[in-house]
């Protein structure tokens, strides 16, 4: 066999990275005298690195986590304690597999959608989970699409390939009730099945501003904080700082 019919045999077995190297491997066993078991784990060892790689590039690209937001440049000193304490336990993953929820309650400013984007980025590249990162507003305004389209069910699946999505700012803008009916579908579907992180302004018995009906509310509570680790985020706004900053700098 030639060494071009190898190589389209190792692309149509979809292993890229052997098509690529082999030629260079083999010179490589011949001068060194490798073994035919060698050879064959050095070949297998650089495709399984370099497809790790390419699905944890692809997992990144897809979760639409936003980069500036990441476990390196969270301001952990100012998190309130409870949440300081928590966070090493959120970060080995364990409440994914559990299906598990996360919400972080606080007034704006207080670090809720940073904390839960960079740990997000952390279940990525820790645990290679599929994570989806998207503002509430946007997904509600796709599923209403879908749902008009007749499309919901499929999106649906679609939104389930993801072991964990994270809803930042809930309550942040007021939808109206076939809105809120598709999140509360969303919500529903996901319920001890996938894990939902969620940031929100609004404490619990304020949430009839989001669902509008009192049993929808009460159902959507329920499910969420069946399985949920809840998270208060108090304290002074981290944005103060900055403004205050600004405003020497300006003056």
């Amino acid at each position: 066999m030639s060494a071009d019919s190898l190589g389209l045999l190792l692309k149509a077995f979809c292993l890229p990275t052997m098509a690529e190297i082999y030629e260079r491997v083999v010179q490589e066993a011949e001068q060194q005298g490798w073994g035919y078991r060698k050879f064959l784990q050095h070949l297998c060892e650089a495709e399984a690195q370099d497809r790790a790689e390419r699905k944890l590039e692809r997992l990144l690209k897809q979760s639409g986590l936003p980069g500036g937001k990441t476990l390196g440049n969270l301001e952990e000193a100012k998190l309130p304690a409870k949440v300081r304490r928590v966070l090493p336990s959120l970060l080995d993953g364990g409440f994914v597999l559990r299906a598990e929820n996360v919400i972080a309650l606080g007034l704006p400013g207080r670090g809720k959608s940073h904390f839960l984007a960079a740990l997000g980025r952390e279940l990525v590249l820790r645990h290679k989970y599929a994570v989806l990162f998207t503002p509430t507003f946007k997904l509600v305004q796709q599923l209403l699409t879908a749902k008009r389209d007749l499309r919901l069910e499929g999106m649906l699946r679609k939104l389930d390939q993801f072991d964990a999505v994270i809803l930042d700012d809930l309550g942040y803008v007021q939808q109206d009730r076939e809105e809120m009916e598709v999140l509360f579908t969303f919500l529903a579907e996901r319920y001890e099945r996938r894990s939902v992180l969620l940031s929100t302004n609004l404490v619990f018995s304020k949430w009839d501003q989001i669902f509008k009906d009192p049993m929808t509310t009460m159902a959507a509570i329920d499910r969420l904080v069946h399985h949920a680790i809840i998270l208060e985020f108090n304290g002074e706004s981290m944005r103060v700082p900055r403004d205050k900053e600004k405003e020497k700098g300006g003056s």
